[in-house]
């Protein structure tokens, strides 16, 4: 009965060794974090001063509200921004996968295609913004 099982345990092993690496960094970077937090407690200086505990703020003392509203252009052009950067992230895995498909095949133009008309809603995405302005400053 237990023999008509199949042995699945030796894939599952092999599968979980791939994503040794991704664990690696992880752990790497989790150490960075923490030796950096420790280390900037430890040797950075521990003075408290009244010139210390102001803002700051491009090498220029603060002066006025810091409760200032700012125009809503800013914040078009901020999530403008974003769109362009996830976009672009999404590029970078596209890429890699469509340099391994072989340029004649029926797949290859059906991921071109896609990639195209995501790449058509970001242009979409920046007409649009242009014509609403979000790139004049005043």
């Amino acid at each position: 009965m237990i023999t008509d099982l199949p042995i699945a345990a030796p894939v599952l092993a092999a599968d979980l060794v791939s994503y040794f690496p991704v664990l690696l960094i992880f752990v790497m970077a989790v150490v960075f974090v923490i030796v950096n937090i420790v280390a900037s407690a430890i040797i950075g200086p521990q003075r408290a001063g009244a010139t210390k505990g102001i803002a700051y703020e491009s090498g220029m003392d603060p002066f006025g509200s810091t409760k200032k509203r700012f125009n809503v252009r800013f914040y078009m052009l901020a999530m403008t921004f974003l769109v362009f950067d996830v976009e672009i992230i999404f590029l970078y895995p596209w890429a890699v996968s469509f340099t391994q498909l072989k340029p004649s095949s029926p797949e290859a133009a059906l991921f071109l295609g896609r990639i195209l008309f995501f790449v058509a809603t970001g242009i979409a995405a920046y007409i649009y913004a242009w014509r609403k302005g979000v790139f004049r400053w005043e």
